[in-house]
């Protein structure tokens, strides 16, 4: 799929992994580091092999600085249901409405690859009730990933 804007802040594409192009993948990988490894403290492995076999929805601002991004994960790969994952808004872009459409967006993209699965995610906790907000239901205890409390959410 190509770039399109949506709205005079963002250009949103949407391309499977050997689709991208390489600034991008540069630019969406620093940004999973910035947010997961330095701003969340988190040493781990973020390149787990996953991402070759998704595809990846992206915002960029006017200045072509990434402004969010996930991952759309096909069934089968982390759960048996389609997931969505590596969920990020940059820190300039927090608080602008993008996470919220990044959101949208990709459920839609997820419900229109896979449309007869549901979609599960492995949410960070205090982001539960922003998912809930979309419609995804907790279906898990609290469990410690990297050190950070997480739930199991589902959606359909």
């Amino acid at each position: 799929m190509a770039s399109t804007p949506s709205s005079p802040d963002l250009i949103w594409d949407f391309n499977h992994f050997d689709k991208l192009k390489v600034t991008a993948l540069y630019a969406i990988l620093r940004g999973r580091s910035q947010v997961f490894v330095v701003e969340q403290n988190c040493i781990y492995l973020d390149m787990d092999n996953c991402d070759q076999n998704c595809y990846h929805l992206s915002a960029w601002n006017q200045d072509g600085q990434l402004a969010a991004y996930l991952r759309v994960v096909p069934p089968g790969l982390k759960f048996v249901e389609a997931s969505l994952g590596r969920v990020i808004s940059t820190e300039s872009s927090r608080g602008t409405g993008a996470g919220k459409e990044l959101l949208k967006r990709g459920i839609q993209a997820c419900q229109d690859l896979y449309p007869n699965t549901a979609i599960r995610i492995g949410a960070q906790y205090y982001l539960e009730s922003f998912y809930r907000s979309f419609g995804f239901q907790t279906v898990s205890d609290i469990y410690l990933e990297d050190d950070i409390q997480h739930v199991e959410m589902l959606l359909g």
